[in-house]
């Protein structure tokens, strides 16, 4: 069984579900806009696919991916290099009490995807499905 992105077994809050979508939002017009001035960031396409926030609202998770994977561990790098300045940009606005400490992680959901519809598209898998 996958590990679960949520610390808890409850699952998010609807702040957190806010709170989270709202910095997903500001990160994601951050980065298209390239308002950090990172050579290795300017030349990049970043998604930011979803931002999970602690329920202390003091630390958020983004789990990102460049457009096409390519360079995907130097784009996390050059995140976290610039994640203050980021961090700046992104509460920048927003109504928080603390702006949260921000984590980039490699967002595998897409090869998760992939890997699933291989697996479905075998001819054995697809036989006893079928026959099901």
């Amino acid at each position: 069984m996958a590990k679960s992105r949520f610390s808890h077994g409850s699952g998010p809050s609807q702040r957190q579900l806010r709170v989270g979508e709202l910095i997903r939002r500001r990160l994601s017009d951050v980065l298209a806009r390239g308002d950090v001035h990172d050579a290795d960031l300017a030349g990049m396409s970043i998604t930011v696919s979803e931002v999970r926030v602690s329920p202390d609202l003091r630390s958020a998770t983004a789990y990102v991916l460049p457009l096409g994977g390519r360079g995907a561990e130097d784009a996390v790098k050059a995140l976290a290099r610039n994640k203050s300045e980021l961090r700046r940009m992104v509460v920048k606005g927003l109504d928080l009490k603390y702006a949260p400490d921000l984590k980039f992680i490699l967002d595998e959901t897409f090869d998760r995807m992939d890997e699933t519809r291989r697996l479905l598209s075998d001819a054995t898998v697809r036989r006893d499905v079928d026959g099901a």
